[in-house]
């Protein structure tokens, strides 16, 4: 049976991030799957480029260096540091997201491949690191898996070079729109993933979250027919269109007490206060981001509250009210 492009990436991920060695393009065609179906070395070396290009679109790090002491012959493998995120800080909320993202490891689509890819690895002479943990988590139900879908069928379309219609909204509380998009490729960018591609009905350059858009998308038109055009950056496009205004400023927020440690960290108290019966502190936190603050804050829920400035009020009272949204929508 063929297998698809987003799985053949897959496969050529985990091979290079599970070894310390650098895989030669041959130790690849032979051990990652996808590549044996090459009809001649031209094939091969036309698709592994192509996936190269793939990964570094994506902001893969790619690494290139001799594959042996003795040897002049390159190749190559995935830097770890620089995959990898640094050492973060996480609210309980934000905490229980990841974990189930780590739990996605373990569905039958994800842990079927990744154990395949390494036995295959293993069995070609490939030094694999032991410390991998694939398989370790226990699986969670496809409900939870947030824009999973529509990554796979974007991709494919990108792949097939099709136009595709499906429903976004701009912002959680939104209501959802039909857009019909020529999709040029997907980045992601500080752990979300985006659609880049041309509007056809407002024939603009546009940037789409993966997680504002529906399920059910449509594919349109002959294949072949959309392609990204030279010279666009879309990590570039990415981030014009996601950047954050930096204020550099200092928001007052109210904050229950003994709760709330995470934001008394980040602030001095500078004075008392009881808010709706409830005593408490006054904090001044700086932040070089509304959006960044107010996070932290809505993520408090009733144990803080911004007071001032106007700005991140607001910014609170908009991811509060999408928050709601999407839990009624949920429980409908």
């Amino acid at each position: 049976m063929s297998i698809s492009k987003i799985e053949r990436l897959m496969n050529l991920v985990i091979a290079l991030l599970s070894t310390r060695q650098f895989l030669t393009a041959e130790k690849i065609r032979q051990s990652v799957a996808g590549y044996d179906e090459s009809a001649s070395d031209e094939a091969f070396s036309r698709m592994f480029e192509r996936d190269k290009n793939e990964l570094r679109d994506l902001g893969v790090p790619l690494q290139t260096g001799p594959s042996s002491g003795y040897s002049s012959v390159e190749g190559y493998r995935i830097d770890r540091s620089a995959y990898e995120l640094p050492d973060i800080g996480l609210t309980s909320e934000e905490s229980a997201a990841v974990a189930v993202a780590v739990r996605m490891w373990d569905s039958p689509e994800l842990i079927s491949a990744a154990q395949s890819a390494l036995l295959k690895l293993r069995a070609a002479g490939v030094q694999v690191e032991s410390s991998s943990g694939l398989g370790t988590v226990t699986a969670v139900p496809t409900r939870t898996r947030g824009s999973e879908p529509a990554l796979g069928a974007l991709l494919a379309a990108v792949e097939a070079g099709q136009t595709v219609r499906f429903r976004h909204r701009s912002t959680l509380t939104d209501p959802f729109s039909t857009r019909t998009v020529q999709p040029w490729g997907v980045v992601t960018t500080r752990g979300r993933w985006y659609l880049v591609g041309h509007d056809v009905d407002r024939d603009a350059t546009r940037t789409f979250r993966l997680s504002r858009i529906g399920e059910d998308i449509t594919v349109l038109g002959p294949r072949g027919a959309v392609r990204k055009p030279e010279g666009v950056d879309l990590r570039a496009v990415v981030e014009r269109a996601t950047s954050t205004p930096l204020v550099d400023g200092v928001g007052r927020v109210w904050v229950a007490r003994d709760r709330a440690h995470e934001l008394r960290r980040l602030g001095a108290v500078v004075a008392d206060l009881a808010l709706a019966g409830r005593p408490g502190s006054v904090l001044e936190i700086p932040a070089e981001t509304w959006g960044w603050l107010a996070r932290l804050v809505a993520g408090h829920g009733a144990d803080a509250a911004a007071l001032e400035p106007r700005e991140l009020r607001d910014e609170v009272l908009t991811r509060l009210r999408g928050a709601l949204a999407t839990e009624q929508g949920e429980g409908r």
